[in-house]
């Protein structure tokens, strides 16, 4: 099991596999590596690496659930890729990680060959919102493995054409399971960190999306996603002309990242990085 410590004591988990171009793995807010098991095999040429989240999978909880922010976690990645002897990555970064790429642009910009985000903008949808804030830090009332893909396939009407097994899948890596029943793989105080978020006012991150300028840049889209709208698309598309668009249909947030059109935009997409 490959960690590192971060500055303020931490041991962070990531892996490191594979060979070429380097693509840095940050995933949702509440997800591990094992956000990306299912592109792996399309990006088999390049080497990936996938980092948990401080408070997140196999990393440490913070005691200290207020660094449970963006800028703490990206300075766990400078950090990660200073451990490893990396100069720049490519970042691959699925909602909340694409927010930190996007930190990274503006912060460590020297750090960055290019940034693919998979369903995430500069402005966050306030119905996606509260999804997230409805279901953070707490286990789900399912007890079973299978009793949670039941319920996430009820639960995700966004979501059609959903390969079978899939919803087991999702409910296995996201969910340990023990005879009480399920468990988040995160810390529970994630919530406290997002809910306090929240009582503040949301700065404009518009500037941050910006920072990518000169970056080769690719965007995932879920067409039913509630977290990314198509005004904000559109935004960014005027912004960025030559950013790579996947449009990935049948998906909401967030897609899967193995569909046809997410795999199609994140070749092309690194194509412009060579």
């Amino acid at each position: 099991m490959a960690t590192f410590t971060s500055s303020d004591g931490l041991s962070l988990y990531y892996t490191d596999e594979g060979a070429g171009l380097p693509i840095l793995c940050l995933a949702g807010l509440t997800r591990t590596t094992a956000d990306f098991d299912y592109v792996t095999p399309h990006l088999a040429e390049h080497r990936l690496i996938k980092l948990d989240y401080r408070g997140r999978g196999r990393s440490d909880f913070d005691p200290e659930w207020t660094n449970y922010t963006l800028p703490v976690e990206c300075r766990d990645v400078t950090e990660l890729l200073d451990h490893l002897g990396l100069e720049k990555v490519a970042i691959l970064g699925t909602s909340r990680g694409g927010l930190n790429a996007m930190g990274l642009a503006m912060g460590a910009k020297q750090r960055l060959l290019g940034v693919a985000l998979n369903d995430v903008g500069p402005v966050i949808a306030p119905t996606g919102m509260e999804t997230i804030k409805n279901y953070i830090g707490r286990n789900p009332a399912a007890k079973t493995h299978e009793e949670a893909a039941e319920a996430m396939a009820r639960a995700f009407p966004e979501f059609s054409n959903v390969p079978e097994g899939r919803w087991l899948e999702e409910a296995q890596k996201h969910y340990t399971q023990d005879a009480e029943g399920l468990h988040i793989t995160y810390d529970k105080h994630l919530r406290d960190a997002v809910l306090a978020a929240g009582e503040k006012m949301m700065p404009d991150l518009w500037p941050f999306f910006d920072a990518l300028t000169d970056l080769p840049l690719a965007l995932i889209w879920g067409l039913n996603s509630n977290l990314l709208t198509e005004e904000t698309v559109a935004e960014m598309q005027e912004r960025r002309p030559d950013m790579i668009l996947g449009r990935v249909p049948d998906r909401g947030h967030i897609p899967f990242l193995d569909e046809p059109e997410a795999v199609a935009a994140l070749h092309k997409w690194i194509e412009t990085i060579r």
